[in-house]
């Protein structure tokens, strides 16, 4: 459908509404008017500005920037994770739809991402993880020229394309175990792959896993489902750079007690 401004469209909206994560939570539908050149975001502050003037409760949902880059936004829309587009919801447009159309809102359903309300779920898991990577070792004092460590161009790239992850969770709203691979594997890889990262990369690899596995994250069975649903299309070949690397760390730490 092509965007026009004076072009209106009529959806009905199947939202999953909870008022907390003790509610057991359920459906409710709601009609909504909307642009074809609105974000899905936009339709949604439309609905909530409607509600509001009714008197009802908006619907929680989660959004910062808007911008496709913090990774807030984390709607499942028509069973997919942000919606049929290989994009974030908030860089989803309306004329993805047709009018007259049903769509179907949910939140992220996973063990490790509880729901806080309506739309809006905890994702500080991922947070926790990153926090138990640590820091990387560096000589602090006067700036370092930025030609002093050579970088291969490879090993650069690789490392810029997985830090392009923005954490917003679709790796494990697509995947049936709930696992949270893609997105360690991702923030491993990208001081894995530079040297700056080299003093840490094997302990980083262990307390990484470790606190996904104590999060409640399922395992990762290589569907692909994560990869194809990856808003920044991240590869699974971080995944297989991972579990190298945790093979690596196991056998050394061994070697080490005997």
């Amino acid at each position: 459908m092509a965007g026009n401004s004076n072009q209106k469209m009529n959806l009905t909206l199947k939202v999953w509404r909870q008022k907390n994560r003790n509610d057991k939570g359920r459906m409710v539908e709601y009609k909504v008017t909307a642009s074809p050149d609105m974000s899905f975001l936009e339709m949604l502050d439309v609905l909530n500005e409607d509600l509001l003037r009714k008197g009802e409760e908006p619907i929680a949902f989660d959004h910062d920037c808007r911008e496709g880059i913090c990774g807030m936004c984390s709607l499942y829309i028509n069973g997919q994770p942000h919606g049929p587009k290989q994009t974030t919801t908030c860089q989803l447009h309306m004329r993805s739809f047709k009018d007259g159309d049903t769509i179907y809102i949910e939140p992220w359903r996973a063990k490790a991402f509880p729901v806080i309300k309506d739309l809006a779920v905890d994702r500080s898991a991922f947070d926790r993880i990153i926090q138990a990577g640590g820091y990387i070792s560096v000589n602090t004092g006067v700036t370092v020229d930025a030609n002093e460590i050579p970088i291969p161009k490879s090993a650069a790239s690789e490392a810029m394309d997985a830090a392009t992850c923005i954490g917003c969770g679709a790796c494990v709203a697509s995947c049936k175990n709930a696992s949270a691979m893609l997105f360690v594997s991702a923030k491993i890889a990208h001081l894995g792959l530079l040297p700056q990262g080299q003093p840490e990369r094997y302990r980083r690899v262990q307390k990484m896993i470790a606190q996904m596995d104590a999060e409640g994250f399922g395992a990762c069975t290589n569907t692909g489902a994560c990869e194809a649903q990856c808003p920044k299309g991240i590869s699974i070949r971080n995944i297989a750079r991972m579990n190298r690397d945790y093979y690596l760390a196991k056998v050394a730490a061994e070697e080490e007690l005997v």
